[in-house]
């Protein structure tokens, strides 16, 4: 994607984001900027926060997280465990 039309990503977000949250160790669903080996690039994309990466063989086909939506690029990003005190 060249050329990021933010409210295309925005309603492409609000489209799925209930379908992503259902899938395991999903915490979150975003938008920001994806990563690769552990340095933020400059392509925005949807960003699903999960709790721990798991290789996609130890996946259910149902929990995969596709690497795009509608032309939009996803991102998996790690985060741990989310705890609010």
């Amino acid at each position: 994607m060249a050329t990021i039309d933010l409210k295309r990503v925005k309603a492409v977000k609000a489209t799925h984001e209930a379908e992503l949250l259902r899938k395991a160790n999903v915490v979150g669903v975003g938008i920001g900027f994806r990563q690769r080996g552990g340095r933020q690039t400059d392509e925005v994309c949807i960003v699903v926060s999960v709790h721990e990466k798991v290789p996609l063989d130890q996946l259910a086909p149902d929990d995969r997280i596709p690497a795009e939506l509608e032309g939009v690029p996803v991102d998996v990003q790690e985060v741990g465990i989310i705890r609010a005190f």
